[in-house]
């Protein structure tokens, strides 16, 4: 015991001015593990030695053990002390061929152990804070005054200050667009958006019986002419636009561009549904529509590209109160209420910085891709944005969309062909998301196939006979 007294193996750096030193000594705890500066496995000083080596009450450093404990830091283990929990190693994936699934959308995967441990601690820790509350009780359909607090902080770089009152609490990003739709259109009534628009929208206007209509884009973009056409034309009851790292073309609507659809907008009193799923990726971004019209936008802050697939999280802002009252009808009808432990988890990523850490992450891995495949694919061949972890890849003559994806899907790569997005003609393109492949290594063999394919004629490569 001596020796321990002398060489104490830990001695973390607290204050009392921290709050409750108990909690200080666990939140220590958590924050050398995510640092490295405790590893798996290694012991913790005795609890009366720790006390000693603070000056501070042996019942303290017990409670801050037991804290620890719950939070699934630490383990005691009989007769020999506590230790840092050992992480389960994640299992080995079987070798491959490096073909993966490019259909989906997501953002990949980075390579940062002790963020991985953070995110992973966080989650344990709402045992202490919430209790079995949080498991076992209803929570209000738009979230708890708190996490709606928290969202407006994370969408405070983009919108600024948002009132409470605004913000609600979803389902994802597809249950807030349809808390939106179901509370501005009926059956029978028409929305437009961009001529190549999100998937999901076009499934949600078919299921609801709403008629949608194609608004012209470009390369920079929601064309506004276009826009104030379709609004000459038509009794429309919103717009929907993905202004930032558009899926899935990558476009990102320019300042003026921003500016002249809100006039319009206001001009002829249509709403704008604003899906901005990917604004938080590039690190300085146009201001968000909600910023520039907060009257007129429903602004729609996913966290699913930004921080995790998994949450099913998004933060809607809307134009006012009456608003809010009426959008949380619909998600009490639709979807009853946003999942209480999700939303916790976030705000607690958020609140503690987790959060921005995992989006630097995402941005450093998504950088680092998109050299990749300028490498790999022809020059020219693919439009895309340096924050963006999806490409656009338009094809040269004489390949057709349907072509092209079904010869990569025989060999073994899943694209989106154009046609799953297209409120009007088809262009002849395909999506490829860059963050579906596990490994970097990965992405390259499967980028290395679609350009082997784009250098060769769909007669050449025929397998038919």
């Amino acid at each position: 015991m001596n020796d321990e007294r002398l060489q104490i193996s830990w001695r973390p750096t607290i204050r009392k001015a921290d709050g409750p030193l108990y909690l200080a000594i666990a939140d220590a705890i958590a924050s050398d593990i995510a640092d490295g500066r405790l590893l798996d496995g290694m012991r913790l000083p005795p609890q009366r030695v720790l006390a000693e080596a603070l000056a501070i009450d042996f019942t303290t450093v017990s409670r801050a053990y037991n804290e620890a404990r719950h939070r699934g830091l630490v383990e005691g283990r009989v007769g020999q002390g506590t230790y840092v929990k050992v992480r389960r190693s994640r299992i080995a994936r079987p070798a491959t061929s490096g073909i993966v699934d490019m259909s989906m959308n997501l953002p990949p995967l980075f390579d940062d152990p002790a963020l991985a441990g953070r995110l992973w601690d966080d989650m344990t820790a709402l045992q202490a804070e919430h209790g079995l509350d949080l498991l076992m009780r209803y929570q209000a359909p738009a979230g708890t005054l708190h996490n709606r607090a928290v969202g407006a902080t994370w969408l405070r770089p983009r919108l600024g200050e948002v009132q409470v009152e605004r913000m609600l609490v979803c389902p994802g990003a597809q249950g807030a667009l349809l808390a939106v739709l179901t509370s501005l259109a009926k059956p029978g009534d028409t929305i437009c958006g961009e001529a190549i628009a999100y998937p999901g929208l076009r499934a949600l206007a078919a299921h609801l019986g709403i008629t949608l209509l194609g608004v012209a884009i470009d390369e920079k973009g929601l064309i506004p002419e276009s826009f104030d056409e379709v609004c000459s034309r038509h009794a429309l009851k919103a717009l929907y636009c993905n202004p930032t790292l558009h899926n899935p073309t990558t476009s990102t609507l320019s300042l003026e561009r921003r500016e002249a659809i809100i006039g319009i907008a206001r001009r002829h009193n249509v709403p704008i549904i604003e899906d901005d799923a990917y604004g938080a990726l590039p690190v300085a971004p146009p201001p968000a529509l909600a910023a520039l019209a907060p009257e007129l936008v429903y602004h729609i802050g996913g966290l699913a590209k930004c921080l995790s697939p998994a949450l099913r999280v998004a933060y809607l802002v809307v134009p006012d109160s009456r608003s809010s009252v009426r959008i949380e009808g619909a998600i009490r009808a639709t979807a009853g209420l946003a999942s209480p432990l999700t939303a916790a988890i976030a705000s607690r990523w958020i609140e503690d910085g987790t959060a921005d850490s995992v989006l630097s992450a995402i941005r450093t891995e998504t950088s680092v891709r998109q050299q990749i495949a300028d490498r790999i694919l022809p020059k020219g061949a693919a439009i895309s944005d340096p924050h963006a972890f999806h490409l656009w890849l338009q094809l040269p003559q004489p390949w057709t969309r349907g072509e092209f994806s079904g010869r990569l899907q025989a060999a073994g790569i899943a694209v989106v062909p154009s046609d799953a997005f297209a409120l009007r003609a088809a262009p002849e393109a395909v999506r490829l998301g860059l963050g579906a492949a596990a490994t970097q290594e990965d992405l390259r063999r499967s980028l290395s196939t679609i350009a082997d394919l784009l250098g060769q004629s769909p007669a050449a490569s025929s397998l038919v006979v």
